[in-house]
């Protein structure tokens, strides 16, 4: 059995097995190394918070950049929930699942989260389309969108006061866009059914739209759950685009009340069609808008983080073991170029001194781990090293010298890892606290 194989990897049998979160507000704790989990939970028991945790959570991509498994990660997280003996409910995320085998692997290491991923069958290019073109490219894909016709002429208005109006150009966008993946993504969902009930255990799906370069409308929203819904996906969290740009390793970028105002909007289509929750991707450090999600969604909301938990294991690096930490600048940097294709990230290396120009260890700390400012077309941004740390991690990870340099940094100097995630995120947990 699935639980068997769980429980032979863990500490002790007492630690619950993940679990369904149903629609508590949660926040996800990504670990790409496998030693972080003892900060996390830190970070929760000391905020006091009602937040449910996810602990165990990889992506598949991430698992392949760091030559993991979902039994390894699952189980580097229950060992470290059974050495803290932990007795409250978690859950466990197998994240960006694009095939019948992720879901196969993630299932069988006793996952309980499960997020779709049809970004492949994304047409990222349909906002750029002329009518014409949208009507062309319609009829390859009309087959995927037999509920074309049902959506033709209506509107619906939220309980924020939003019109969504479905005419007939807004219809065909949103059919090349989305028709493929949300077939797709029924498709995985109900293998995700198929599995776990032949398995006999529970689960929940969370669909990530996210992964595009523009945000997600309301009326695309509106189709893409209701399908999903009236397939009989058992959704519990969405991931939409949201306005603004929301880069890996740093804050929010953008107008938070207008954000706001936003969130309310695809928040009623949740309440409406659902109940489910809105769930935020490249969550981390997002701190700023953390309260306006939070009220928005009146807690139903989920938060993904992942990146911000190895950049926190380089400052232990920068502490204890500065020359080592300046070699993995070094090697980022000639890795950042290639390692940044899937990511949005605005850092350029041009814009951020390299390691050999920073005299001391603090200057070098300041410029890739804090907010050191840069300038690239006339503006601003802040926290651009960060973002070259961030998109190299899987080569810096297995490196045959540095991955296992730094595995020997955050063993050595385990009461630091904790203590610097556990404040890291407090600041995190605090501000979604304030929402609600």
């Amino acid at each position: 059995m699935i639980e068997n194989k769980i429980r032979k990897s863990t500490v002790t049998s007492s630690v619950p097995a993940p679990s369904e979160l149903g629609l508590a507000p949660s926040f996800g704790f990504g670990d790409r190394i496998g030693l972080a989990t003892p900060g996390h939970i830190a970070a929760v028991r000391n905020s006091g918070t009602q937040i449910a945790p996810i602990f165990a959570q990889q992506s598949i991509r991430e698992m392949t950049r760091t030559s993991r498994d979902p039994r390894g990660v699952m189980g580097d997280a229950m060992n470290a929930l059974g050495g803290a003996k932990w007795e409250s409910s978690h859950g466990a995320d197998a994240d960006h699942l694009k095939t019948p085998d992720d879901v196969n692997r993630t299932a069988e290491a006793g996952f309980t989260f499960f997020t779709i991923d049809p970004s492949d069958h994304v047409d990222q290019k349909a906002d750029d389309y002329s009518e014409a073109q949208l009507r062309e490219l319609f009829e390859q894909v009309r087959d995927s969108a037999e509920w074309f016709d049902d959506y033709r002429g209506k509107s619906v208005k939220l309980s924020t006061g939003a019109e969504i109006n479905f005419d007939e150009v807004t219809l065909l966008r949103a059919a090349v866009k989305y028709g493929v993946a949300i077939r797709e993504a029924i498709t995985l969902a109900n293998h995700i059914r198929h599995v776990q009930t032949e398995a006999g255990r529970d689960f929940e799906i969370e669909l990530s739209v996210d992964e595009t370069d523009q945000p997600t409308t309301l009326a695309e929203h509106y189709i893409i759950a209701e399908q999903c819904l009236k397939a009989g996906m058992k959704l519990v969290s969405l991931a939409p685009r949201f306005i603004g740009e929301l880069e890996k390793g740093v804050d929010y970028i953008g107008d938070v009340a207008a954000l706001e105002a936003s969130l309310h909007d695809h928040a009623a289509i949740a309440e409406e069609l659902g109940p489910y929750k809105l769930s935020l991707h490249s969550g981390s450090d997002k701190i700023s808008m953390y309260p306006a999600l939070a009220r928005a969604t009146r807690g139903r909301f989920h938060v993904k983080t992942a990146g911000t938990s190895y950049l926190e294991a380089l400052r232990v690096a920068a502490v204890c073991e500065p020359e080592l930490f300046r070699e993995i600048c070094d090697y980022s940097r000639q890795r950042y170029n290639t390692d940044r294709a899937t990511y949005h990230v605005h850092a350029e290396l041009e814009t951020v001194p390299a390691p050999a120009d920073l005299s001391s260890d603090q200057q070098l700390q300041d410029v890739y781990l804090e907010r050191w400012e840069t300038v690239r077309d006339g503006l601003g941004f802040t926290e651009a090293g960060r973002q070259i740390l961030h998109c190299a991690f899987g080569s810096v990870l297995t490196h045959d010298r540095l991955g296992p340099a730094l595995r020997s940094c955050l063993t050595s100097h385990p009461d630091a890892y904790s203590d610097i995630l556990a404040e890291h995120f407090g600041r995190h947990l605090s501000a979604l606290q304030q929402g609600l």
